[in-house]
């Protein structure tokens, strides 16, 4: 038996693997197996080439467990090594500068791991074991070879027995690794990294990765009832997907993918992905948050591509010029399936915007590129019970509205106000998303001189009647809206609420508190940004009441009477506009309820 060492100038170079690599130690068995594909593959290349033959049938990978003799075991019948080739790429660990790749790694504190850098992969075996073995025979018919190492720089090398083409690793489990010698976690982690690799690898006899990625098959050859299948197989708790979009590029680089819409909650966390990724057919991780923009994290699937540069230990991607040209090409073929089904399925595209629309507003929010292929499938649900985009409506009331466009909150018990506007025939846009403000400013930026305004922003003239504004002045020089609105602010007591007296054309509303567009932006932009507002802003308010309202008219009448019942009557009617337009503090909920029940029994003894 010959002695000699590995060509390392250094004694501690596995321990370094094992220190570098024991969070991801999960990692050795997609490495081994990955090897053995790679070998396999060889095979085939040769066959094409004339100088094997190899039937399919004959190519596959075999692990085995022997819990007695605390080893695992994964054997290929791929091409095999000579002596030669087991020396130098077993025996020299693959890799050159050893001393420059040192000082590298032993001084710093992170998490990197080495494998895959050198070309390590073959040593991650040590994460899990105290020893590794091979026996190897090349296709070229020379001697089978021995190799076997403890984890130092010594090894052992020899001819053996091995009687066919291919390579045999086996791993003497550690004490403290044994966990790898049960079957229900070798299994798992097969198929989680090797389900999908070209090979048939069988664990215990057992038939493990079957299926075939449906992301190789061409678009046109993939049926609905495929698409469904294969989504289950990768997210079986999950509902059906909305629809999918197939990925298939040769050029400029290689990338083949499948990805699913998800039907969306609101609790969504947008900083995870939920697409994974493969590189080869080799799974490599769950998280592509750099190959997505972050207004496509919420979509699902798998993308593989050998082009896609991955950190040292092949688990998540380095960011660079490839991956961002991915990540463009991506949202752009997004951005092309979103605006094929509006144009061919109108119908079916308005049923799934509910689950779409946060995704396509983010995007026009992030992206100018998406933003000039989505504003053509921007839709809105107006007061009509209609879809329409933002240019439909400004075109449909150019002449009424000019460039005005009317919105409210998607608010499903209705209001009063609105109901005032769609009396008057003003189409008005309803708003559902938290990110509708934003995306209306963005707007008015792409589409100046087009303004947008919530109903409660601003007094249009559009909701006024001014035939019965009510402009008889008193001996004090006032209207009697005047004092309508002097005993109002009077009795409201409130220093930061200004009170007007406005003609509006409907007489059931009573009034509505105006909430300066700009201020209320500015307040819901830093509380969906999660921010501190870097200044107060003026806690003033506008309650604007209705002189044809019956109720309010009827109020100085009241207060000659029963003042302290107008007072109540007053806060009560002003507590009201708050809680129907969202802006009733919840601390003052408790005193409305008192105050309700107050102003109840009164009436009722009267």
């Amino acid at each position: 038996m010959a002695k000699a060492q590995l060509k390392v100038h250094t004694e501690n170079i596995l321990p370094i693997i094992k220190k570098w690599l024991y969070s991801e130690k999960d990692i050795f068995i997609r490495e081994l197996v990955s090897n053995a594909c790679d070998a396999l593959n060889k095979c085939r290349i040769l066959r094409e080439e004339g100088a094997l033959e190899v039937l399919d049938a004959d190519l596959k990978i075999e692990i085995r467990i022997d819990k007695d003799k605390k080893q695992l075991l994964i054997c290929d019948t791929g091409i095999g090594m000579t002596h030669e080739e087991v020396e130098k790429y077993i025996a020299q660990v693959a890799f050159s500068g050893a001393e420059d790749f040192l000082n590298k790694y032993k001084s710093q504190e992170g998490s990197e791991s080495i494998i895959g850098h050198f070309g390590l992969g073959f040593y991650s075996a040590y994460m899990v074991a105290k020893k590794v073995s091979i026996e190897t025979l090349s296709y070229l018919g020379s001697d089978a070879v021995f190799w076997s190492c403890e984890g130092g720089t010594e090894y052992d090398i020899e001819p053996c027995q091995k009687a066919t083409r291919g390579t045999d690793i086996i791993l003497d489990i550690d004490p403290e690794q044994e966990e790898y010698l049960e079957e229900t976690k070798i299994r798992s982690l097969l198929q989680h990294y090797c389900s999908f690799l070209p090979f048939p690898i069988y664990l215990n006899g057992d038939h493990i990765n079957s299926k075939e990625p449906l992301w190789l098959k061409a678009p046109n050859a993939c049926s609905d009832e495929e698409y469904l299948a294969f989504y289950r197989s990768l997210y079986p708790m999950d509902p059906d997907p909305l629809f999918w979009i197939h990925l298939n590029v040769d050029y400029p680089f290689n990338l083949k993918g499948i990805l699913y819409f998800p039907k969306v909650h609101r609790k969504f966390d947008w900083s995870q992905s939920n697409i994974k990724l493969f590189c080869n057919r080799v799974f490599v991780s769950d998280n592509c948050k750099d190959l997505m923009p972050d207004y496509l994290m919420a979509l699902k699937g798998a993308i593989d591509s050998p082009d896609i540069p991955l950190n040292v230990s092949r688990s998540y991607l380095q960011v660079d010029k490839t991956v961002k040209q991915l990540a463009t090409h991506i949202a752009k073929k997004v951005a092309d399936k979103l605006s094929s089904l509006y144009q061919t399925d109108k119908e079916s595209f308005v049923k799934t915007w509910p689950d779409v629309e946060l995704i396509v507003k983010l995007g026009i929010l992030q992206d100018e590129k998406f933003y000039e292929r989505a504003k053509e499938f921007l839709l809105w649900k107006t007061t009509k019970q209609e879809w329409t985009t933002v240019e439909e409506y400004i075109e449909r009331n150019k002449e009424a509205l000019k460039d005005k466009v009317f919105y409210t909150m998607d608010d499903k018990q209705g209001s009063h106000f609105l109901d005032l506007y769609i009396e008057k025939g003003i189409e008005v846009l309803y708003t559902s998303s938290p990110v509708d403000t934003t995306v209306l400013s963005h707007l008015e930026r792409k589409k100046a001189p087009t303004s947008f305004q919530r109903i409660d922003g601003d007094i249009d003239d559009s909701i006024l009647d001014k035939s019965r504004d009510k402009t008889d002045l008193d001996s004090e020089g006032k209207t009697e809206g005047a004092r309508l609105a002097d005993l109002i602010a009077g009795k409201l007591t409130k220093s930061n609420v200004q009170v007007e007296a406005k003609s509006l054309a409907s007489n059931s509303l009573h009034g509505f508190i105006l909430v300066d567009e700009e201020m209320r932006r500015m307040k819901e932009y830093f509380a969906l940004s999660q921010q501190t507002m870097p200044f107060p802003l003026p806690d003033k308010k506008t309650f604007v009441i209705n002189t044809n309202s019956p109720l309010i008219n009827s109020l100085p009448k009241i207060n000659e009477q029963d003042p302290e019942l107008a007072e109540d009557l007053i806060t009560q009617i002003y507590e009201l506009t708050l809680l129907s337009q969202k802006e009733l503090e919840a601390s003052a909920l408790a005193d409305f309820i008192v105050r309700s029940n107050r102003v109840l029994e009164k009436l009722a003894t009267k």
